[in-house]
């Protein structure tokens, strides 16, 4: 009930505004026009309420419909959680651990980032999301994930809709060699027909819905299927590049050392609890986390730190041969580089020739990294072509 008030009670009127943004406008439109169509097509062509198999199939509709937004509003509107503004830990000596924060005058807690979107510090910062224009934190992650269940199983049932709308519609009116296909189509007669008539129009709505419907079953089930299993090893995205860098710093080196995650609890499902609980509120209070034996709360946190030393001496600098916009998805480098344009809302970086840029990571057609200024940086994400 907590979590219900906290979606509809919001402490500050401005959370509104992140509807204003084309994530969620193309999110809930998407939601809108599959579910709605779902809902049409079953009541006037495909089965009919007066049914008991009708009447379930449009209750589930509607459950489906429910269920996905109201993840989708929670994800969105209780957020991830942000480390408050001035905080520190309670012993001055852990201070060394951690990195501080300039924007928000505080120290970083374990497992935390700051975002630049959201211009905060994220509690267990896993990634900012524009499709829910919020970052995916400790508190939403849950429902964030929930989300991605649920849509793709709502959009399944939808495509099954809207598939045998148009079977049963074209059954018996278009000679493709149907009339061999062995289907019952009892449940689907009607007597009398339907007085709304399945037209041109209602045919082509129906088949768009069901593209927008297969591809957001594929891309957000694969999101889905991305989040489990950062979920059952309790890490979030950035976790998961930390680690990695983690490992091949030591094989760099050639340390006699091995990196141990430490807030992995030992199995599957002991992670799985961490995230998800009974009553909707995730383990810990988002600045302390239980850790596995042999390590501390700042294991992940010194990692970093070292990272960071490192990040000057292990980039890899270069210059810049060919002008660069900034453009989103550049059409003048190239169809290969327009479409791996990395989906994320990081800032390009506008280059000239001449220029340098420190890269830290890298894509085949696109680099992580800073554009050199004087002594001063600028982060953010660069175009690359491969020769």
């Amino acid at each position: 009930m907590g979590t219900f008030c906290s979606v509809i009670k919001f402490e500050n009127l401005q959370e509104l505004k992140r509807l204003c943004h084309w994530g969620p406008i193309i999110a809930l439109g998407v939601i809108a026009i599959c579910s709605t169509m779902a809902m049409i097509d079953s009541v006037l062509w495909y089965w009919p309420l007066h049914t008991t198999g009708g009447s379930v199939n449009f209750i589930m509709l509607i459950n489906w419909t429910v269920m996905i937004l109201y993840n989708y509003f929670n994800a969105m509107f209780v957020g991830p959680g942000f480390v408050p503004l001035g905080w520190k830990p309670e012993i001055s000596q852990d201070t060394m651990y951690l990195q501080y924060c300039k924007v928000c005058q505080a120290y970083k807690a374990p497992r935390s980032h700051h975002c630049r979107k959201c211009n905060r510090c994220v509690m267990k910062m896993d990634h900012h999301c524009p499709w829910i224009n919020n970052c995916c934190g400790y508190q939403n992650h849950a429902s964030f994930t929930l989300f991605l269940l649920l849509a793709p199983l709502g959009c399944i049932h939808a495509a099954f809709i809207f598939v045998m709308t148009m079977y049963t519609q074209l059954y018996h009116r278009l000679s493709f060699g149907w009339n061999t296909v062995k289907i019952d189509m009892s449940a689907a007669r009607r007597d009398p027909l339907p007085i709304v008539p399945f037209g041109l129009a209602a045919f082509a709505t129906t088949l768009f819905a069901l593209g927008l419907a297969l591809g957001t079953t594929i891309a957000v089930g694969m999101l889905f299927f991305i989040q489990m299993k950062i979920i059952l090893r309790n890490k979030t995205s950035i976790e998961s590049w930390i680690e990695e860098k983690a490992k091949d710093r030591i094989q760099y080196y050639q340390l006699d050392e091995v990196f141990v995650f430490p807030y992995d609890m030992g199995s599957r499902w002991r992670n799985f609890k961490q995230v998800f609980t009974w009553s909707g509120v995730p383990e810990g209070d988002g600045l302390e986390w239980p850790v596995r034996e042999g390590c501390h709360q700042y294991s992940l946190t010194i990692e970093q730190l070292k990272q960071k030393a490192d990040k000057r001496v292990r980039s890899v600098r270069y210059k810049v041969i060919e002008d660069y916009s900034g453009a989103c998805c550049p059409l003048n480098k190239g169809i290969k580089t327009f479409f791996t344009s990395p989906c994320t809302e990081e800032p390009r970086i506008q280059l000239q020739k001449g220029e340098f840029i420190l890269a830290t990571r890298g894509l085949r057609y696109w680099l992580y990294g800073d554009k050199i200024l004087d002594d001063s940086f600028i982060e953010g994400l660069v175009f690359f072509r491969s020769f």
